[in-house]
């Protein structure tokens, strides 16, 4: 069917006016604070979580836009604040092309303003309700739980794979199936279809991440420099898949795998068997299979265009990917 033009428009005014607000959610009380909390959102983002919030909010109609707004804020500044630790935690140069925070600063710089951001997100949610605060308490709990996971890694007896899609459903899925379920709410939705967006925004949230896994290794005209997490030695869905194998003949590229890579020319060499092994197509299998179910929980929500965006998104995910 497709998303009418006018219902897009809307869609993008309503996104434009969260961005200007967003904005004044950074402000300290000092222009030191100010800058420093504005720096990861002046540096742009895709501002996935708010169109979530944004499109739930559209499935019924009488949604009061200006709580659809702080729902919005809500997620996004939730988003930045867990980016400016995660920053700190991998000890990241870089954040959306700029220089990260924790490195134009330092790590307690960093750490003291995602605890700020942290706080606004927390004033805000506040003013919705206290189910939106209850929801929002246990999303971060999620996030700061799945980051723990990810630091310990695997212990003994775990499947590797299935230890970093646990990771990836809590530091990724539980944020973005709030954002979607934040829309719902602030719009009247009933239990019924909050659910299914809980639950369709825990998958969108895995299929997202997965697939900036596929696109690391296999593309190079996405912005982002092919091989980052190659190179830094960070475990994605394909590096995973093939070290989970035992085929003598991946033995060259399970070395490469083991650690970090710093050289150029072995960092080539690993991309371009990374591209050429059957764990890349088992890796797109595997985001097509959970858009799919994502798509699927969709079934419940009323006819008309938020659907259809929503059922739209999948679709562009999954397609940056092939």
């Amino acid at each position: 069917m497709g998303v009418d033009e006018t219902f897009a428009l809307s869609v993008g005014d309503r996104l434009r006016s969260i961005e200007d607000r967003l904005t004044d959610s950074a402000f300290g009380q000092t222009p030191f604070v100010t800058e420093a909390a504005s720096h990861i959102i002046n540096a742009g983002g895709k501002r996935f979580r708010p169109l979530l919030v944004v499109l739930g909010s559209r499935l019924y109609p009488g949604a009061d836009p200006d709580a659809v707004e702080r729902a919005a804020l809500v997620v996004e500044l939730t988003h930045v604040a867990s980016l400016y630790h995660d920053d700190v935690m991998d000890e990241a140069d870089l954040r959306r092309g700029a220089e990260s925070a924790n490195h134009r600063w330092d790590n307690s710089v960093a750490i003291m303003v995602g605890d700020f951001l942290f706080a606004r997100a927390s004033s805000i949610v506040a003013t919705l309700g206290v189910d939106y605060v209850a929801l929002q308490a246990d999303t971060f709990a999620r996030l700061v739980q799945g980051q723990i996971a990810e630091t310990r890694g695997p212990q003994a007896g775990d499947d590797p794979v299935a230890h970093y899609l646990r990771v990836v459903a809590d530091k990724t899925g539980s944020l973005i199936a709030t954002s979607a379920v934040f829309g719902g709410m602030v719009c009247g939705a009933p239990t019924e279809v909050l659910r299914a967006l809980a639950a369709f925004g825990e998958e969108l949230g895995v299929v997202f991440q997965l697939s900036d896994d596929i696109i690391d290794i296999a593309s190079d005209s996405t912005g982002k420099t092919p091989g980052t997490d190659l190179r830094e030695g960070v475990p994605t869905l394909p590096t995973l898949l093939v070290k989970a194998g035992h085929d003598p003949a991946d033995a060259r590229l399970r070395q490469l795998l083991s650690g970090q890579i710093a050289d150029p020319d072995v960092l080539a060499e690993a991309l371009g068997l990374m591209r050429a092994h059957p764990a890349l197509a088992a890796a797109r299998a595997e985001v097509e299979r959970r858009a799919h179910l994502a798509k699927d929980h969709l079934a419940v929500l009323p006819e008309g265009d938020a659907r259809e965006a929503l059922l739209e998104l999948c679709d562009r995910i999954v397609s940056r990917t092939t």
